[in-house]
């Protein structure tokens, strides 16, 4: 049986290092590629066609949920392992197209089982997503939600209080706080910090000096 081919990417080199031991020590996976961003890994996949690729969320120059997704449209499955225990986090990436969901702090005991569980077509997801092994965890229905439903969740995401954002898409403030308990329901999230981690999360909050989406 060909061992599973996979690409690492993280920015920190002694992680990968770590990382590299570890999977090169399995009889069934070899490391084909490391990069140090999204760009990278998705140009290395892209070249190597790799089975996995072990990927941390928050890298430079990376937008995460857009390089799920472009590793999704590659083919290639995508375990995330990262340090954030946050459901926003997970609904996101699942969301976006990951298979897996693996904190750093237990990777030595769940990221080989998570690799092995992704290339025979099934998702694993550590105690951040609430499920265990070989367990479906529905991600966050974000296209479920309406066009003024998103631009409230987006507002959110900025900052922008419930009577600012009535103001800004000409609402009352009573209509903005209908809006935003649908969202939370949507999303199964609850107060207004859960809301702007997930905007970020998701990536509806344009960073460094970018436009407001929804002006």
């Amino acid at each position: 049986m060909k061992p599973l081919r996979v690409v690492l990417a993280d920015d920190h080199a002694v992680l990968r290092a770590g990382l590299r031991l570890l999977l090169e020590g399995q009889q069934d996976m070899t490391v084909v590629a490391e990069a140090a961003d999204g760009p990278e890994a998705v140009r290395k996949v892209r070249q190597i066609r790799p089975d996995v690729v072990v990927l941390d969320l928050t890298m430079p120059r990376t937008d995460p949920v857009a390089t799920i997704r472009q590793l999704s449209r590659l083919g290639v499955r995508t375990v995330v392992l990262t340090m954030h225990d946050d459901r926003a986090y997970v609904d996101a990436a699942l969301a976006a197209g990951a298979h897996a969901y693996v904190m750093k702090k237990a990777a030595d005991v769940e990221l080989l089982a998570a690799i092995r569980a992704v290339n025979r077509g099934s998702r694993f997801l550590a105690s951040a997503g609430r499920a265990k092994n070989g367990r479906r965890h529905a991600p966050a229905p974000f296209r479920g939600l309406s066009a003024r439903e998103e631009q409230v969740l987006r507002l959110i995401g900025y900052g922008f209080t419930n009577r600012e954002i009535a103001a800004r898409l000409a609402l009352s403030t009573k209509t903005v706080e209908t809006f935003r308990a649908r969202v939370c329901a949507k999303l199964s999230l609850r107060s207004r910090a859960d809301l702007v981690r997930y905007a970020l999360a998701m990536g509806l909050v344009v960073r460094e000096g970018g436009e407001d989406p929804v002006a």
